[in-house]
């Protein structure tokens, strides 16, 4: 069966339904399907039309069950049934009311064979009945799958579905799905020109495809419309497209903000070079990993929680991590940056080699709850909802760092002992436990990062070891110790990273923003925003 054979179908379907309601409502669709017992393929296809011509909608289920090989006939009567399994035995559906009909054995009812073109000719019945359906939705779909694949075929069929329409939104959407399939029709010059420019009003990158795809055989007359339209399309897709990019630079950013900003704090308040930040960052996402699989044996139902009882288990269990490693091995080395850097070196080593031996150096699946899966559109742009919820994240944990900064006991402690180390500890703060309690802190909301960071990239032993240059380099970029400056540092640094891309690629686009923040730090060695205090001033 060819596409126009298929849409004939399409039209003639939705033709006779709509001028017969009276006998649409009034013929029982049960005998047609009855009929399909002993009909051969071409007979079927001819009840099939008959069965979509009632217009009762009610038979769309069986329609689908008869194209998935699920329609059956009892041996004793010829009646026909939809079935699905139960045990050993079908349980037979009525293929009107969708009412069960018992269950029988196996070998007591045969299944209706069913070909490609007796397919076609089910896709095409339903695709008539859905156009007609009172689902509102299902209108809505059916005419956006039209609009995705326009077809001179389909106009008639399109038109006739627009005439009953009364939905606004609908009806919109038909008379887009009309315009699109006019122009590979031998419709007039004057409704050509007219669709052409419901088009352009569309606008997107399926309107760009639908215009250029009709370009060469358009007629003369109607060119300069068509490049009108084609040229105003693509000056907005570049709007949107610019937007989209600031939008992936946002995305990136808020990544880097995650991974930068508990490194800001330690480096800031303890100068420490801490090369195994980015194994707290691993840590946080394998007990995400742990928490999911133990949910998934014992709780499955709480699964789309996971994420919010892995966060306060990933801060617990780095921040735990963080403090044994600055009272173990950190305090022994302050004021001797290079050994601390050598020393963090090797506890980085060390943590990924136990993760190694522990849960394997391949891939962990962690799953995305389900209101963090697949994505909306916005204009010309489309927003995946797990980028979504982590650059909000990434703010939530920005402003609560700031509060805690700016409002608590602790905070001011931090504050004071990154001004001036020896005036604060001469006014009775202990820093070595401000020094042990901050590279917590730093080391807890690594993991925090790491929850995040389990939805969009791959949980292993070197899932930190993508990010620690990066962090490092926002610090210093924003400012050391500085969170607002740690906060533009990222999302400057994503975004330029992402205009960066498409035209350099993107390892060189890594290698000239490091030229740059190179360069920028001969003029301010500082950052962005420098901290102020007469110990850092000296």
């Amino acid at each position: 069966m060819t596409t126009r054979h298929f849409f004939r179908i399409l039209i003639t379907l939705l033709a006779f339904a709509f001028a017969a309601p009276t006998f649409a409502q009034g013929n029982d669709p049960k005998p047609l399907f009855d009929q399909l017992a002993d009909a051969n393929f071409n007979d079927a296809e001819k009840l099939v039309g008959q069965i979509a011509a009632t217009g009762d909608t009610r038979v769309v289920p069986a329609l689908n069950a008869f194209a998935e090989g699920d329609l059956y006939f009892r041996k004793s009567d010829k009646a026909v049934f939809a079935a699905k399994a139960a045990a050993s035995q079908l349980e037979l559906i009525d293929p009107v009311t969708g009412e069960s009909a018992g269950q029988v054995a196996k070998g007591a009812v045969t299944k209706i064979k069913v070909n490609n073109n007796l397919r076609r000719a089910i896709r095409a019945a339903l695709g008539g009945l859905t156009l007609m359906s009172p689902d509102r939705g299902a209108r809505l779909a059916a005419a956006d799958a039209i609009l995705r694949s326009p077809s001179a075929e389909a106009l008639e069929l399109v038109e006739a579905a627009l005439a009953k329409e009364s939905d606004r939104a609908v009806k919109a959407r038909m008379q887009e799905a009309r315009a699109v399939s006019l122009l590979s029709s031998d419709r007039s010059v004057e409704e050509k020109r007219a669709a052409i420019e419901t088009i352009g009003k569309l606008g997107g990158r399926d309107a760009l495809g639908i215009l250029n795809s009709v370009s060469s055989s358009i007629d003369a007359s109607l060119k300069p419309d068509l490049e009108a339209a084609i040229a105003s399309i693509q000056n907005e897709q570049q709007l949107w497209d610019m937007a989209q990019n600031v939008w992936y630079g946002l995305s990136l950013g808020s990544v880097l903000l995650l991974a930068a900003i508990g490194l800001a704090i330690t480096f800031g308040v303890m100068g420490i070079i801490n090369m195994a930040h980015g194994e707290m960052v691993m840590l946080g996402a394998y007990s995400t990993f742990v928490v999911q699989q133990v949910i998934r044996e014992n709780a499955p139902g709480l699964f789309d929680w996971s994420l919010a009882i892995a966060l306060p288990v990933a801060f617990l269990v780095t921040g735990a991590v963080g403090l044994v490693i600055e009272r173990g091995v950190i305090r022994f080395l302050y004021g001797r940056p290079l050994e601390t850097l050598l020393a963090t070196w090797g506890i980085s080593l060390i943590l990924q080699q136990g993760i190694r031996t522990i849960f394997g150096p391949t891939n962990q699946e962690v799953g995305n709850p389900s209101w963090m899966s697949g994505s909306f559109p916005l204009g010309g742009m489309t927003i995946t909802w797990n980028r979504m919820w982590i650059v909000v994240f990434s703010l939530s944990i920005f402003v609560g760092l700031l509060l805690l900064m700016k409002r608590s006991a602790f905070g001011l402690q931090m504050r004071a002992v990154t001004q001036n180390r020896r005036m604060a500890s001469s006014m009775g703060i202990r820093t070595p436990w401000v020094d042990a309690f901050t590279f917590a802190l730093g080391s807890g909301i690594a993991g925090i990062a790491g929850v995040a960071l389990s939805q969009i990239d791959n949980v292993s032993p070197n899932l930190g070891q993508s990010y620690i240059i990066d962090s490092f380099m926002v610090v210093v970029f924003g400012g050391v110790g500085n969170l607002w400056g740690t906060l533009v540092g990222a999302l400057s640094l994503g975004i330029l990273n992402k205009f960066l891309e498409p035209s350099v690629g993107a390892v060189l686009g890594k290698i000239l923003v490091l030229v740059l923040i190179i360069l920028f730090i001969q003029k301010r060695p500082r950052g962005l925003f420098a901290l102020k205090g007469r110990a850092i001033e000296a």
